[in-house]
């Protein structure tokens, strides 16, 4: 290995610093973003890996001359290649290019990360081990150190952040094992990033929070004054949420975002609303019966807690199966809405009482409470397969039902939908066109 020494790092008597994530396809929109960012105070910008696979190095390029070493003497480019072979190849390629760090896998062989940071010794650039998804980070941790690398990097990946995880625990821990300095990425906002500094991060990597706001610079800002003064700075965005805290998220998310979360699914199709303008969302209480026999339905309301949906699977026909007196007994018990795969009758009355209701079919006519059904088992309802408590979510947009063992996932990642297009509906305000900030004829399917 060379005896040359270890390229100079930023001082880390400067305290943390912020890096952020240019988690982009589009290189326009990245630099846009980046030219943001450095205007709230990031120190290092990350050609985050999609931008890196859809622009290649010259993305690294683009950004250091547009941030020229002449004009901005500290800030430092990021290549987040995420090298788990060829690493002397990779990392004189970012090097030439203008990145000042190139990632390495953790998980890669150790003679791949000894060939990154030898080549980081010859080309000045530094190496970082990512830990992501490594059987024993905190022991691998504490060997990339002792390998040579520069930095090691705590990272909780995006699908794991849709599954509540955050990196701080880990932090902690490696922390404790490592002497070369620590980046951590996991989600992190103005709301986390203290604690993150806190719990012994040199670097505080922020993605989303920053690149699907609004206002980048001002996003930034907001990390910079959480890293310097070492306290939370509240953010309306960028959460995420356990089983326990997704009412928080559903009443900012529409159903067309859940809808996208889910690939373009979970929709409950041919189900039309008694009234517009009302959103609800809760766990289901699934009913089978027969079309006209409201018997079960309507016993069906007593088994119900507040909030909670009552979904009727009345086999997509008339007679109904609902009516007034069945929504004041629903209303009363604190029922969110009722959503039937069936007939509902009585329409001005239950509007006029306010209580949400979706249904296929509206008619005058009931039949008699025979008992035929059950309740608390599996149906089918607008197509979809619903179980009791899963969740259904309806606005004007329409109804979905989303599964119950993957709620929290599925609501996190309508909330990254719901924040990628904040960003870009500033963008379009800002003189845009989707087609264009997109580039859609570019990805096109060839």
């Amino acid at each position: 290995m060379s005896g040359a020494p270890k390229p100079t790092s930023v001082a880390a008597e400067a305290g943390t610093r912020l890096q952020v994530a240019l988690d982009f396809l589009e290189l326009s929109r990245a630099i846009k973003c980046a030219r943001e960012a450095v205007a709230g105070g990031a120190e290092l910008l990350e050609v985050g890996t999609p931008l890196l696979k859809s622009e290649g190095l010259d993305a690294v390029r683009k950004l250091r001359a547009e941030f020229p070493t002449a004009k901005h003497p500290t800030l430092r480019i990021v290549c987040d290649t995420k090298t788990m072979d060829a690493g002397r190849v990779e990392f004189e390629g970012a090097a030439k290019a203008g990145a000042a760090i190139a990632t390495v896998l953790a998980g890669a062989a150790d003679s791949t990360i000894r060939d990154c940071v030898e080549a980081g010794r010859n080309y000045g650039i530094q190496v970082e081990a990512d830990l992501i998804n490594v059987a024993d980070p905190v022991e691998r941790a504490r060997q990339c150190d002792a390998l040579g690398v520069d930095i090691v990097g705590v990272h909780v990946g995006i699908d794991e952040q849709m599954r509540g995880r955050d990196p701080f625990d880990l932090l902690r821990k490696v922390r404790t094992v490592v002497a070369c300095e620590i980046a951590v990425a996991g989600g992190i906002t103005s709301e986390t990033a203290a604690a993150a500094a806190e719990a012994g991060a040199d670097i505080v990597i922020v993605g989303g929070a920053i690149t699907k706001a609004e206002d980048a610079a001002g996003a930034s800002k907001a990390v910079v004054a959480a890293l310097r003064s070492r306290r939370a700075v509240e953010s309306r965005y960028f959460r995420r949420v356990t089983d326990d805290r997704v009412a928080d998220v559903l009443k900012l998310v529409s159903t067309p975002n859940l809808s996208d979360a889910m690939h373009r699914s979970g929709e409950m199709s041919g189900l039309e609303p008694l009234q517009q303008g009302v959103k609800v969302f809760g766990p289901a209480v699934t009913v089978r019966t027969y079309p006209g026999d409201w018997a079960k339905p309507v016993e069906a309301i007593d088994h119900c807690k507040p909030g909670d949906v009552l979904v009727i699977d009345a086999g997509g026909r008339a007679p109904a199966v609902w009516g007034e007196l069945a929504s004041e007994s629903a209303k009363v018990r604190g029922l969110a809405a009722v959503v039937i795969d069936g007939a509902i009758r009585d329409v001005d009355a239950i509007r006029s009482i306010g209580f949400p209701a979706w249904a296929r079919i509206r008619t005058p006519t009931a039949w008699e409470p025979k008992g035929f059904g059950e309740i608390g088992q599996p149906v089918v309802c607008g197509g979809q397969r619903v179980a009791p408590r899963d969740w259904i979510v309806a606005d004007d947009s329409g109804l979905v039902r989303i599964p119950r063992e993957k709620l929290a996932e599925i609501v996190n990642r309508a909330s990254d939908v719901f924040e990628h297009e904040n960003r870009l509906r500033a963008e379009i305000r800002a003189g845009g066109t989707l087609s264009a900030l997109k580039e859609l004829a570019r990805w096109e399917k060839k």
